[in-house]
């Protein structure tokens, strides 16, 4: 008997695995937090920017303290300091008289020496006045010696004058005798009454004639004495000619701008071909033989500093010299201060202006290397019995 088998359950027969499409997966988003932005400031860009950026940082922090390093450290009590700028007297190079810029014979930054021409004006007036106060002096030399030929002239006439002067005085004397005589002979009868008249009236001519010579004399004296007074007015007025032309010659020689220090050119303030009145400035100098340090100390330093005292300058740009100088200078009145200062506590915030100056002797050594507008500090010994240390004792560019 055939047996059948076990009924089963109805199964499903095994499907097959079905596998999706393989697709990659989407990016994930950027991390939030500090791992992102380590990630982001880590790109090779910003490495080499952050790298530059440490080096300059690095450079900059350790320039500054060498440069902190190099800095005096101070000597100590019986010394201050104050800050201040390399200065120098300026001098402003003016025409005296108004006219035409004609040449300008250096520039900006030229040294020069004492007595060195740096520019010419215009003189073709000043010429024209000297030829003619020229001629104003030749007019007068021929006025002198037509002065002169008068009073000789003069002389002549009075010495003439008074010949004639003589020759009357002779007439009227023999007239006058003659005339003794003829009232005598009259008396006795011997000669008529009209001799007498006439040796009267010959008296009278002479003595009339002689009046006429001797104010012929004094006439002649009078041109002498006035052809003299010409002779007098003629030499004065040569001595007037020459001095307008001695005049006119300064102004030439002043036309001509030189330097009155050695020093460097600092601006050139006109051109050539501009007109300038009188007094115009041309150039700018800096007198490189007055070369001081102003700086200011205050109110409770000021009163111990005395003129002279020792000064030791160091500049930022050197700080490898140290520079001697002299105190010429402490301002008598406060710069900075208040209307009013009623308490102890202001009255030590006044500050007061001092100057250190230069040798001249050192300076004209080292012209060439003298710049002004340098800052730096000025080391100031109060007390005449300390000692300068070795780092700020004097040296100097030999």
């Amino acid at each position: 008997m055939k047996t059948d088998p076990p009924p089963t359950s109805p199964v499903s027969p095994p499907q097959p695995e079905v596998f999706a499409p393989s697709q990659s997966p989407a990016p994930a988003a950027a991390p939030a937090g500090p791992q992102a932005e380590a990630n982001f400031w880590l790109k090779p860009a910003l490495k080499k920017k952050l790298l530059v950026g440490g080096i300059v940082v690095a450079l900059a922090v350790g320039g500054g303290l060498v440069w902190r390093a190099l800095q005096p450290t101070g000597p100590g009590a019986g010394f201050v300091v104050g800050n201040g700028r390399i200065e120098a007297t300026e001098i402003d190079i003016a025409t005296k008289l108004a006219g035409r810029v004609q040449d300008i014979l250096v520039n900006e930054g030229d040294f020069v020496v004492v007595g060195q021409s740096l520019a010419q004006m215009q003189i073709e007036v000043l010429d024209a006045q000297r030829d003619e106060a020229q001629a104003q002096s030749r007019k007068a030399v021929n006025a002198v010696a037509s002065a002169q030929a008068q009073v000789v002239a003069s002389q002549s006439q009075t010495a003439a004058a008074q010949a004639v002067v003589e020759l009357r005085e002779s007439e009227l004397d023999a007239a006058q005798r003659r005339q003794v005589r003829t009232e005598t002979l009259t008396g006795q009868g011997v000669l008529a009454v009209q001799d007498l008249d006439d040796g009267r009236a010959r008296v009278s001519g002479g003595a009339a004639a002689l009046a006429g010579a001797q104010a012929q004399v004094a006439a002649a004296q009078a041109a002498t004495v006035a052809a003299q007074a010409q002779v007098v007015g003629a030499g004065s007025s040569v001595e007037a000619a020459e001095a307008t032309i001695a005049r006119i010659d300064a102004d030439i020689q002043d036309s001509l701008l030189k330097s009155p220090r050695a020093g460097r050119v600092q601006y050139r303030i006109a051109q050539p071909g501009e007109v300038l009145g009188a007094g115009g400035k041309v150039l700018n100098l800096v007198d490189l033989g007055d070369v001081y340090m102003t700086f200011f100390l205050p109110e409770t330093v000021v009163g111990k500093v005395a003129l002279g005292s020792e000064v030791h300058i160091v500049l930022d740009a050197a700080l490898q010299w140290v520079i001697p100088a002299k105190v010429s200078y402490v301002a008598s009145t406060a710069q900075f201060t208040p209307k009013t200062v009623e308490t102890a506590s202001e009255r030590q915030k006044l500050m007061f202006r001092v100057k250190a100056q230069i040798d001249r002797a050192l300076l004209e050594k080292h012209l060439k290397l003298v710049k002004t507008g340098l800052p730096g500090v000025a080391w100031l010994k109060l007390d005449a019995q300390a000692t300068w240390p070795a780092e700020l004792a004097i040296k100097v560019p030999q």
